[in-house]
């Protein structure tokens, strides 16, 4: 199998990506991305002159977001009717910090 990066090379994307890797780890994660690239190569078979590259398999998307519509709610009242527990016109719901309510 060819060497296409290093142990140095990986080091490198590993404290940009902000993975820790241990000492033990680095040959086995060199010789994994190695295998990788190397399984790849064989893209290179395919004439893409004029393909543009792109970042996503299908193409351009944008987010598709209907407009704000402004429409009636639940009044306050509607809203605590309800609720177990209400105080102080709001909620009351179990304090995850501990203490009473």
């Amino acid at each position: 199998m060819k060497k296409y990066v290093s142990e140095s090379d990986v080091a490198d994307m590993a404290e940009y990506a902000r993975i820790g890797l241990s000492d033990e780890e680095l040959p086995k994660m060199t010789a994994d991305l190695n295998g990788i690239i190397d399984e790849l190569q064989v893209i290179r078979q395919y004439d893409l002159t004029g393909v543009t590259p792109t970042f996503h398999p299908i193409g351009d998307l944008s987010n598709v977001s209907r407009g704000d519509e402004v429409k009636p709610g639940l009044t306050h009242d509607e809203a605590l009717k309800n609720a177990p527990k209400t105080e102080d016109g709001g909620f009351v719901v179990p304090s995850i910090l501990g203490g009473e309510k």
